[in-house]
């Protein structure tokens, strides 16, 4: 009895295995099936194609993705999870892996994590539809390159978008994107399985109202004086100062030997800056005697404000589907390795099979590619660097 009831409760304390909601390599033919396009989104002349490929260099010829094949496209493509994910006590990992083959100029590669079960509209998904998670690389002209992070709040019913910007890499090689959301109400990030950054939702996200508010009740009072510094009013304006002129007339300029004063009027000659000219006048700054400081406005307590124990439940009814709804202005992105589990292990062994055994042989592919390309000048054409300006095609959009 006694080893029955230890039994028992070593079985008891056993963490749940891990699942697996969702998981993606595109390695077969069937891949077509799993995923349905977006036919109903845009009109077919807007809408790009997939091509099932393992891109133009690789680790492995066999290891596919689907990737964007026609420039100044929409995109979109969705699947159904193999079973629900409902937001309660467990850890949400959503990863992907992305890689830019062309030079990207203005393109979102993110992914998106979908509620809507089996009301979900594959037809019709687009940028209009409902998700849980928008997750992954955009990338439009020099300075706008981000890892979106954008997570709904059921409280304030809308998207928010993560306070400070996350890091993309932008060479040509895969690159591994993990998020991890907790019942702690705390989130990470990870690149190539490096942390980028974590904290609390609340810290990084607009979830909650602010603790405090300024009072509106209160105001500076009118005999409050601010100005550090005032006027001497000792200090006097020399007699004189304002008859000094700010230009004067050129005193070196000559009338030229072809002016004719009836024909061209009579001459004067040029203006310059009067080199005495003191400019305006002002009187020297003292320190104000009623200098009080700084008035600061006092702060009370947000009524509006109530902490949100939910913050985390970006899936609270429930998502059933993956899926991108991309604009490319350049095309070549290819999505692989897609995973949607309640363990970062899981996912973690999930890139040992696909992302690390890969990206090794991928480089020595990617640089065997550009040493190929080298022009008859033996000139390098910088492959990770070329730029096509389509900022203005995409604005179009």
């Amino acid at each position: 009895m006694r080893i029955s009831s230890i039994a028992f409760l070593a079985a008891f304390a056993a963490p749940a295995a891990a699942e697996i909601y969702f998981k993606e390599q595109f390695n077969d033919e069937g891949w077509s099936k799993r995923w349905t396009e977006s036919t109903k989104w845009k009109s077919a002349s807007e809408m790009g194609t997939w091509k099932h490929t393992a891109g133009e260099f690789f680790a492995d010829e066999n290891d596919k993705g689907i990737q964007t094949s026609v420039d100044a496209r929409f995109y979109g493509i969705s699947a159904p999870l193999e079973k629900t994910f409902t937001s309660g006590d467990k850890d949400l990992v959503l990863q992907y892996s992305v890689k830019l083959e062309n030079t990207i100029d203005c393109a979102g590669a993110y992914i998106k994590l979908l509620p809507g079960g089996k009301k979900f509209d594959t037809a019709k998904f687009g940028g209009d539809t409902d998700y849980a998670i928008m997750f992954g690389p955009d990338i439009c002209g020099s300075s706008n390159k981000k890892t979106h992070v954008i997570l709904h709040s059921n409280q304030k019913k809308e998207n928010l978008l993560i306070k400070k910007e996350v890091a993309v890499e932008t060479d040509k090689l895969t690159h591994l994107y993990t998020l991890v959301i907790r019942p702690d109400n705390t989130f990470e990030v990870f690149v190539d399985q490096k942390s980028v950054r974590s904290g609390k939702l609340e810290d990084e996200f607009d979830f909650l109202e602010p603790k405090e508010i300024k009072d509106p009740k209160a105001k500076k009072p009118d005999d409050w004086v601010d100005e550090k510094m005032m006027d001497d009013p000792d200090d006097k304006k020399p007699d004189g100062w304002d008859d000094t002129p700010k230009e004067i007339k050129d005193p070196d300029a000559k009338k030229p030997d072809d002016w004719d004063d009836d024909d061209d009027g009579e001459w004067e000659p040029p203006m310059i800056d009067n080199p005495e000219y003191k400019g305006e006048w002002k009187a020297k700054k003292i320190e104000n005697p009623a200098y009080k400081g700084k008035w600061t406005h006092p702060m009370i307590p947000n009524p509006k404000y109530k902490y949100d124990a939910e913050m985390y439940k970006v899936c609270k009814d429930g998502c059933t589907h993956v899926g991108f709804e991309l604009w490319q202005v350049k095309s070549g992105v290819l999505f692989d390795n897609i995973i949607v589990t309640d363990s970062l292990e899981e996912a973690q062994e999930f890139a040992k099979e696909t992302y690390v055994k890969n990206k090794d042989a991928e480089k020595v592919a990617h640089d065997k590619l550009q040493e190929t390309a080298k022009d008859d000048d033996g000139d390098e054409p910088d492959l990770d660097d070329e730029a096509d300006d389509l900022d203005g095609a995409a604005d179009e959009f």
